[in-house]
């Protein structure tokens, strides 16, 4: 299993992302490797250190989000509620990075609806937001949004100090 993952925007200012662990093994549990598994998703929880991510957490489904084979809906309260409970337990220094969700794809990329979905979510923020969609089997497509305009990340063999 990967120890974790680090990826990096390809534009100015420079920006990695470190995924630990964690947040890699509980989304690679909704891979949608098999035809009868829906879409899944949840929320993105880390740090800001600086012009870096580091993403040490994710939100799972939950009863209340619609998943189909090509559609996931997340409800908001849940993933809110652990977002805010995460926030008052680190000191109000862990944050809400961004989403992520499966797609039955060998190489996922994001369909209109995500990018406009996304695009929502950029508007609200000021900070960079991450996108993480996970294919059947070991892709995820990564972007960042920098000045509002999503980019595609790239894998990062180099190591990132936190």
């Amino acid at each position: 299993m990967r120890s974790h993952l680090i990826w990096e925007a390809p534009k100015k200012p420079l920006t990695k992302i470190l995924v630990e662990r964690s947040p890699l093994e509980a989304m690679d549990l909704y891979r949608q490797d098999e035809s009868h598994k829906p879409e899944a998703g949840g929320i993105i929880l880390g740090y800001r250190r600086g012009a870096h991510l580091h993403v040490t957490q994710v939100t799972v489904p939950q009863v209340e989000d619609r998943r189909h084979r090509h559609e996931f809906y997340r409800s908001a309260l849940h993933h809110q509620q652990v977002a805010q409970k995460e926030w008052h337990a680190s000191g109000q220094t862990m944050d809400y990075l961004g989403d992520w969700h499966t797609h039955p794809e060998l190489h996922p990329s994001p369909s209109g609806l995500d990018l406009n979905e996304w695009k929502k979510i950029c508007r609200k923020r000021t900070h960079p937001m991450l996108f993480m969609i996970l294919g059947i089997r070991g892709d995820i497509w990564v972007g960042l949004s920098i000045s509002r305009e999503i980019i595609c990340c790239v894998t990062s063999e180099s190591e990132l100090s936190f």
